[in-house]
């Protein structure tokens, strides 16, 4: 074989003759075999861990004044879905990385600026709960489920870290933190392995509490206020109340207002029980090509957030909309 044949053929495919590892001709055309030039995993730790050192150790303890009149602000962006694909061809709607990363910006900027009438003394964000599309490089949820996707795992996985770290940073401009993971279907390990690397980001800062713990159900009390978050793809709705008294029954006996906080549906569904509500959240994420099949659609689409009061409980709903 002429090499000058190959190389003729690399340079009409626009391939470099050095990343061709090895090569086939059948009579007229050329198969080839081409090196992997693309991140690995190495390098994305590498750089990941450059930053962590690099940035992590600069938070200093941020000094707050005690308000007569504190509240706590939940801050609940529910299944985001980064990775996401939806075509307005098909669906009626656009959304992708980029739509995602945007959308979660405008939400929680716009729950802080209807919570501003309020002296928030403590902001509980809850992470997890889908922020990943897929969980595998073969473009499919953690059980197997393909998806339609935009983008690669890898740089899904860096613009929602990008976006989680962006998110707090600005949340801890108001008051401290309590970050709480709930794990999810879509991304039941890669969305534990995002929530590490944000409370590894944040590990210097005095500021921010996490519970990062792969528990499927997360209780905090705020004074009166007994508050559990988990992702709704598990327990029944009815269970919840009963889970929360034999899960954290110190709380329960100590408070008065009670709530578990889900998602997963992404559509709202508000029941009082015998001394529990259990709400689940709306979802900011657009409609990919099956639920516009099967008819999940035209739910509003939002952020939402909660204002709980030390003795009263939640006295306030917010809702950004888009």
């Amino acid at each position: 074989m002429d090499h000058r044949a190959l190389k003729e053929e690399c340079e009409a495919v626009g391939v470099p003759l050095n990343n061709v590892n090895h090569y086939w001709y059948k009579g007229k055309s050329f198969s080839l075999h081409v090196k992997n030039d693309g991140v690995s995993y190495q390098e994305i730790r590498e750089d990941l861990l450059k930053e962590l050192k690099a940035y992590s150790p600069k938070y200093k303890k941020i000094e707050r004044k005690k308000s007569s009149d504190p509240h706590c602000l939940v801050i609940d962006p529910a299944d985001i879905h980064i990775g996401k694909l939806c075509d307005s061809f098909e669906s009626g709607e656009d959304y992708n990385s980029q739509i995602a990363v945007s959308r979660v910006i405008e939400g929680v900027q716009g729950i802080l600026d209807k919570a501003s009438g309020f002296n928030i003394d403590k902001i509980v964000f809850i992470g997890g709960n889908d922020i990943l599309h897929i969980d595998t490089p073969k473009r499919a949820t953690t059980a197997g489920t393909p998806q339609d996707t935009d983008g690669m795992w890898y740089s899904n996985f860096l613009i929602a870290k990008k976006l989680y770290v962006e998110v707090i940073e600005h949340l801890l401009g108001v008051a401290d933190v309590h970050f709480v993971y709930n794990p999810s279907n879509h991304d039941y390990t890669n969305g534990f392995f995002l929530a590490d690397v944000i409370q590894s980001w944040f590990r210097a800062s005095p500021n921010i509490k996490f519970d990062c713990s792969i528990a499927h159900r997360k209780y905090l009390q705020y004074h009166n206020n007994l508050i559990g978050t988990t992702h709704g793809d598990g327990a029944k709705s009815q269970d919840l109340p009963l889970l929360m008294a034999q899960e954290s029954p110190g709380s329960w006996s100590e408070t008065k207002h009670r709530y578990v906080y889900t998602h997963h549906v992404h559509h709202k569904v508000s029941k009082d029980y015998i001394g529990v509500t259990v709400e689940s959240l709306r979802s900011p994420s657009g409609t990919d090509s099956w639920h516009h099949r099967n008819g999940y659609q035209h739910a509003p689409k939002a952020v939402e957030g909660f204002i709980h009061h030390p003795e009263h409980g939640q006295v306030a709903r917010l809702t950004h909309l888009f």
